[in-house]
């Protein structure tokens, strides 16, 4: 019996310089039904001033493409960048998908920056999804797998050929994901990543950022399982679980913390959306102090 090959959908990748972050338009060939992950709000941290240019690229080129955006797709509640989804429901009316774990998420830093506008039951998502959950992207099979590991609340989304991996993992020469947030664990992230890693060799793997590792001048997002097996740096070649953890938590304990982390989680709790208003009509981030 012949199998038939996955179908491919078209991915545009949109890299940030500001926080190496990659947004991605997935397409599919067939119906022109679009989707949006991990879209990017432009943050100046010095100004506490938000844009959408990062995200009006990418609008544009849906109009160019006369593609029909149907979802956007969040991979976790990222640490380093703030999420444009709100701001893209807002404009197109696109509904936002996330992990259903994002609850957990949801609760630790709801209470850490008193946010009480916030319910710990991600009812500010419009799609809360299980693992193993499928849908449609037009004519496209959609699969989500739950990857925690970086975050409770870390998921892939599998669009035919094609896996979008957040944080999960990174391009070979980089490594894997951080694992010293709350609710973050480096056994669980080895397993997570084992499943991705049980996928078809030549299934294309979209990572969430790219760093320059030393000896790199080219930023990269794209990568396959097979290359991801032979070569990730910290997890490649067969390295097994117990050498992954001693690894990644020796790395873990040098790394600073994200700069964005503190406007960035008060944002990507709420989907996107700003602090409400005080009184004045002005909106306000928190910096909690001697807290992280």
């Amino acid at each position: 019996m012949t199998i038939a090959p996955a179908p491919m959908p078209t991915v545009e990748g949109f890299f940030d310089p500001a926080t190496h972050t990659i947004t991605y338009l997935v397409a599919d060939p067939a119906t022109g039904a679009a989707a949006v992950i991990d879209p990017v709000l432009d943050y100046d941290a010095a100004s506490g001033r938000t844009s959408a240019a990062s995200l009006e690229q990418v609008l544009a080129r849906i109009a160019e493409r006369g593609l029909k955006l149907e979802r956007i797709l969040e991979t976790h509640a990222h640490a380093d960048h703030l999420t444009g989804a709100d701001e893209i429901r807002r404009r197109t009316g696109a509904p936002i998908g996330i992990g259903s774990r994002i609850t957990e998420v949801q609760k630790v830093f709801g209470v850490l920056f008193e946010a009480h506008d916030v319910s710990a039951d991600g009812v500010v998502f419009d799609s809360l999804y299980a693992d193993g959950e499928r849908f449609t992207l037009g004519s496209l099979p959609v699969e989500v797998l739950h990857t925690p590991g970086h975050t409770p609340a870390c998921v892939s989304y599998v669009i035919g050929d094609a896996v979008f991996v957040g944080d999960t993992l990174f391009m070979p020469d980089y490594g894997t994901a951080r694992c010293d947030f709350p609710g973050g664990d480096a056994r669980t992230l080895y397993r997570s990543i084992q499943r991705i890693l049980a996928l078809p060799s030549q299934t294309r793997l979209f990572v969430g950022h790219d760093y320059l590792p030393e000896g790199r001048t080219d930023h990269r997002w794209e990568t396959t399982v097979a290359a991801e097996a032979a070569g990730n740096i910290h997890i490649g070649g067969g390295r097994s679980e117990d050498d992954f953890v001693a690894l990644r938590e020796a790395r873990d304990a040098t790394l600073k913390v994200p700069a964005l982390i503190l406007p960035s989680l008060q944002i990507n709790i709420r989907a996107g959306a700003l602090p409400p208003a005080e009184a004045s009509g002005q909106r306000f981030l928190k910096t909690p102090l001697n807290a992280i």
